[in-house]
């Protein structure tokens, strides 16, 4: 368990990176206060990253285990072409991060569970609870995301003017590719 919580972890913060998520949290928190976007974000990323481990899991048991590291490592190269590529908020986003009306902790987890689905840290969850223990994954995975959500909330700002957005998304596409050709390797290995 602890090492799939580790590389769930890790593998999650590095995906974070410049996501859009993390300019959600920076909009919420401008106009909410941290702890409350904190929250937000926490539950919906519970939900989500549970509804991953199961999906994850249900396919780890039903598939050998050769062809699931080939085709986790055919998802991690995709997570790379993807991060390189960018993402950004819509104005339509931005605006509804914005005037987001009810309970703050609501607004955030709202907007950050239908923001996550489908999203690229779902997708690398799913991939890892193929691989690992469920539990160590939806843990890890969580706790990764917040912590590059709160990483955004609390020093953004400072790093966007020190490190170039550019080089962030370079260094997480390389992460993400060495992750690919590991499990590309070892799916191969595990069919011949």
């Amino acid at each position: 368990m602890w090492a799939a919580l580790l590389v769930s972890f890790g593998v999650i913060f590095v995906a974070e990176l410049g996501d859009k998520s993390q300019l959600m949290a920076m909009t919420f928190a401008a106009r909410y206060k941290a702890w409350q976007v904190i929250v937000g974000i926490t539950v919906a990323t519970t939900v989500v990253h549970l509804a991953s481990v199961v999906i994850g899991f249900g396919v780890g048991e039903a598939l050998p285990t050769g062809w699931i590291n080939i085709v986790a490592a055919l998802a991690f190269f995709g997570f790379a072409a993807w991060t390189l590529r960018g993402d950004s908020l819509s104005e339509g986003e931005e605006q509804k991060a914005r005037r987001a009306n009810g309970s703050a902790i609501m607004a955030v987890g709202v907007a950050f569970f239908l923001a996550e689905l489908g999203d690229k840290t779902m997708l690398a969850t799913v991939t890892l609870a193929t691989q690992h223990d469920w539990v160590g994954v939806w843990i890890g995975s969580t706790v990764g995301m917040v912590a590059a959500d709160a990483l955004a909330i609390v020093v953004g700002r400072l790093l966007s003017q020190r490190l170039p957005e550019r080089i962030v998304a370079v260094g997480a596409a390389i992460l993400f590719a060495l992750f690919g050709i590991a499990l590309l390797i070892d799916g191969l290995t595990q069919l011949t």
